[in-house]
């Protein structure tokens, strides 16, 4: 459902707001589409991996004297075969602390130590069970807060990449878990504090869960010594490139990053994860490497960071929030991958959508010895709006206030900064509120249950900024024909992008969108785009591929000037051409390049002007049911409200809305990873739940409210995220209004809130 607050002044075409049905939709339900995990090259090896057993320890020795004696098994490569093909072996885009194989030492489970290869992969899989290393073990540390104070550290010195423009304050540093510590001061907390009526003072946790893409993490690389070309399943492939380059000391245009159809990342294929890998491996080879995870080598690849959330609130009589403290620490895992990123960017909104005089926040990246942790939809605000949005209800209860109306008394409104110092601009809080009360029917009579099943509801509302500063490049191509093709470096994973952008150039250009081909992502050909990622393929590459169209439109009407049509005629494109060059022939290129105005957020105290180029606002509600028996919780309804600005595509937008919404069902009612000594004990899809369809929630209400983004492309901006921020507290909150039990550390799934009610009701069950 789409619902338009302010109507736009301007009109738009036939191809705005129209639900084009995906174009590649026909390649994927006949089974043509291609994906990197089951592509073939000619010559191609496979590789499989050897992982460390232990979470911290010195590589005393690696024996693959049997592996490489096995039939069929053509390399064994460990990192010192590397080593002589890629002299300086790290990576990442923060720091440049991971290595390609583990060298020296192995920081987590899993690492990887040694890679097979043979040209059958199951012979490759067998051989790797005859590979032994012998480790001495070391002090681990697993803990996040743990990790901030301890003596155990993952690495010996930290190394900055300098990649990007808002991680060039990066330091170097020794004798530290700590890769970022964000700090954002407003007024002076404590005096506010001090002075206030209430004071309240909470601490949550969320847990270790994966992406869980359907399509496994791949890539092939072909190797050769002038140039070298991926197939990778990636995000990123123009940082890919530019890393590639970069470890190679090759020029970009020596390395060529193309891929094919994407099954989903949720931020897991960003930036560099098994690239580097089958570059080096292909080097050593001078053959076609594959290196392809499969479902539970998912778990040692990336994860979402778990978090430890502090947070102290001051409240004057009226009700006003008038001090806010934040403390925020991340578990950003063995490498910092993309962490201290997701720890600025979440960290600027800690204190949620309210507008509050005195806050101080401190978001800190810690290094651990786990599975490293990286983007995952949301970029750290799920975690966030699910503490201080269950801080909101617990304050609430405790004074006696409305929940609603607590919040809406503290909202932020159009005009007045932020906390991080920029205004609130085009970001409707409090009709997103009042929305999410409609669709709940909140003020109805509800019935709240009786005997063993209880019955309650919760709401939640929530906002993030946006990454910032980044690029997006687009070029159109008119060809004489007047068939149009279009270029951009946004991957289309699922979300329907590629449609979008169609849409979106179509529009400019008045063609139906599609008859526009959309090139798939090969970075030869399409130009730079900085990821897909963060919510920011509708704003930022929609604002490149509109400025492209109308470079191309503006070029045509000078061709028509040039071969003597009147301005307004109507001539079709091939006819111009024709007139041009007495044949059909020549092309219109039209090109447009989009980056946001981006104010580094300020050393001292972290604020910023222009932080964001919009924000992303969301609510939610949810109705659950409760066995007081059992502790199961059934969600009834889930209410899930998005500003999209302008929605471009209104059935894609609804698609966004309730996948992320269904993920997030799953992080908050069961998915989790159990870990022992460092070790995954769940590390399958038979031991790790995902939600099924048992678990879609009886109704799910989704609400697109188009309140016109003045900076966006058509009025738009991006809703792949929005919907993953208040599920979580909206379920607690109603789960504590059903059973009156508070938990505060996720999964919500049975066992722990049957535990939570026995102990409320004084016969608290054994912890094991």
């Amino acid at each position: 459902m789409v619902t338009t607050l302010n109507p736009p002044a301007r009109n738009f075409g036939s191809q705005i707001g129209r639900s084009v049905p995906r174009l590649e939709s026909r390649e994927k339900v006949t089974g043509r589409a291609e994906y990197t995990h089951t592509m073939r090259v000619p010559g191609m090896l496979h590789a499989k991996l050897f992982r460390s057993t232990v979470a911290h320890g010195r590589i005393k020795s690696v024996d693959v004297s049997a592996a490489k004696a096995m039939p069929g098994v053509l390399h064994v490569v460990t990192i010192d075969d590397v080593m002589k093909v890629l002299p300086n072996p790290y990576y990442g885009p923060a720091f440049h602390d991971q290595p390609i194989l583990a060298h020296q030492k192995v920081r987590f489970v899993g690492e990887p130590v040694a890679a097979v290869l043979a040209t059958d992969p199951h012979v490759a899989e067998q051989a790797v069970q005859l590979i032994t290393a012998e480790y001495e073990e070391l002090p681990a540390v697993f803990d996040e807060v743990e990790a901030v104070t301890s003596n155990v550290y993952v690495h010996d010195e930290l190394k900055p990449a300098k990649s990007f423009a808002d991680l060039k304050h990066l330091k170097g540093a020794r004798d530290t878990n700590v890769a970022l510590n964000y700090k954002l001061r407003r007024g002076d907390f404590d005096q506010a504090y001090a002075a206030a009526e209430f004071k309240f003072e909470h601490e949550f946790k969320t847990q270790k869960v994966l992406h869980l893409p359907l399509e496994p993490f791949a890539c092939i690389c072909d190797y050769r010594d002038d140039h070298v070309t991926f197939y990778d399943s990636s995000q990123g492939p123009s940082f890919v490139r530019i890393e590639m380059a970069r470890l190679l000391g090759w020029p970009e245009n020596k390395v060529r990053i193309k891929v094919p159809y994407l099954g989903s990342g949720y931020g897991g294929k960003l930036y560099i994860k098994l690239e580097a890998l089958a570059l080096a491996l292909s080097m050593v080879a001078r053959k076609p490497v594959k290196v392809a995870t499969t479902f539970e080598e998912m778990f040692y690849q990336v994860t979402r960071h778990p978090c430890t959330y502090r947070i102290k609130s001051g409240v004057d009589k009226n009700g006003k929030i008038v001090a806010r403290r934040c403390e925020v620490i991340w578990n950003g895992g063995a490498y910092a991958d993309i962490g201290p990123r997701v720890t600025q960017k979440a960290g600027l909104t800690a204190s949620g959508p309210y507008d509050i005089d005195n806050v101080s926040i401190d978001s800190m990246a810690l290094y651990t010895n786990l599975t490293p942790a990286g983007a995952l939809r949301g970029f750290g605000v799920p975690q966030l709006v699910w503490a201080y949005e269950s801080h909101m209800d617990m304050m609430a209860r405790e004074m006696k206030l409305d929940p609603v109306e607590f919040r809406r008394t503290n909202l932020v409104p159009e005009g007045r900064p932020h906390a991080t110092g920029q205004m609130i601009k085009d970001a409707p809080l409090e009709r997103i509120l009042d929305k999410v009360l409609e669709r709940m029917n909140w003020s109805a009579p509800f019935d709240k249950g009786s005997g063993t099943v209880r019955r309650g509801r919760g709401i939640a509302i929530a906002i993030k900024a946006v990454t910032s500063p980044t690029t997006s490049v687009a070029i159109v191509n008119i060809a004489a024909d007047g068939s149009i093709i279009l270029y951009c470096g946004t991957v289309d994973m699922g979300q329907g992008s590629d449609t979008v952008m169609a849409q979106i150039a179509a529009e400019v250009l008045n063609v139906p969108a599609e008859t526009i081909r959309v090139i798939p992502r090969d970075t030869d050909s399409t130009p730079y785009d900085m990821g897909t990622l963060g919510s920011r393929s509708t704003f930022h590459m929609g604002h490149a591929v509109r400025r492209a169209a109308e470079d191309a439109r503006d070029k045509l009407k000078g061709l028509a000037k040039d071969v003597g049509e009147p301005e307004g005629s109507n001539v079709p494109i091939a006819e111009l051409f024709q007139k041009r060059y007495g044949m059909q022939a020549g092309n219109i290129i039209g090109t447009g390049v989009f980056k946001p105005d981006y104010i580094s957020p300020n050393p001292e105290n972290g604020q910023s002007t222009k932080v964001t180029p919009f924000w992303l606002i969301a609510g939610g509600g949810a109705e659950v049911e409760v066995d007081t028996e059992t502790g199961h919780v059934k969600i009834l309804k889930l209410v899930n409200v998005v500003d999209c600005g302008k929605a471009i595509n209104p059935k894609a937008v609804e698609t966004q809305i309730s996948g992320a919404a269904l993920m997030h069902v799953g992080f908050t009612m069961f998915e989790k990873m159990y870990i022992d000594g460092g070790q995954v004990t769940n590390a399958s899809l038979a031991d790790y739940k995902i939600p099924g369809f048992h678990d879609v929630p009886d109704v799910m209400d989704n609400v697109a409210i188009e309140h016109e983004e003045e900076g966006g492309p058509f009025g738009a901006k991006g809703v792949g995220e929005v919907s993953t921020f208040c599920p979580s507290p909206a379920i607690a909150n109603a789960i504590d209004d059903a059973v009156g039990v508070r938990i505060t550390e996720m999964p919500l799934n049975a066992e722990t809130v049957f535990r939570a009610i026995r102990a409320k009701n004084g016969a608290p069950l054994e912890s094991e």
